[in-house]
């Protein structure tokens, strides 16, 4: 049996030391918006935060994490979906078919916890996730505007975004 502190709440779990992680959140604690990709830390679908840091969850061992150590999953990011990067996501249209996306929101949340004005070259040195839909300019775009940039001036010129006056 071991403790995990996952969003904020201590959860017991009854799993194999070498468990990863991502299959004791989604089985044992309940907790599908991680989702499972490649399972070798390529793809960055399972992508969660450990202590504030993006971590591969389907290479992480349960033994591994300390039950000191903070898990945020996506379902903990914000308790209404109203963290600035869910917010950009929805503004920005980010995801296609959205099965990469709450990897992707991890990651970006870890990038403006560290750094909150980041530069293109740092959104892609931080943004190692795949999208198989090929949402990278968008995912580029929302993580500007979640740092407090314009919509307008975020690299991101749709038609329909003008149209709909969200880039006007």
């Amino acid at each position: 049996m071991a403790t995990l502190n996952v969003n904020g709440k201590s959860v017991k779990v009854d799993a194999e030391p070498n468990t990863p992680l991502l299959w004791v959140l989604r089985e044992q604690v309940g907790l599908t918006g991680t989702k499972y990709g490649c399972g070798v830390a390529q793809c960055g679908a399972c992508t969660v935060q450990i202590d504030g840091v993006a971590t591969r969850s389907c290479v992480r061992p349960l033994s591994s994490v300390p039950a000191t150590a903070k898990i945020v999953t996506i379902e903990g990011l914000s308790r209404n979906g109203d963290h600035p990067l869910q917010k950009a996501w929805i503004e920005l249209d980010v995801p296609q078919c959205g099965f990469c996306q709450s990897g992707m929101i991890m990651a970006a949340a870890s990038l403006l916890k560290k750094t909150p004005k980041p530069t293109d070259a740092q959104i892609d040195e931080a943004m190692t996730n795949i999208c198989r839909c090929g949402t990278y300019n968008r995912v580029r775009a929302a993580i500007k505007v979640a740092a407090g940039g314009d919509p307008k001036t975020a690299g991101l010129a749709i038609e329909h975004l003008a149209k709909s006056g969200v880039a006007s």
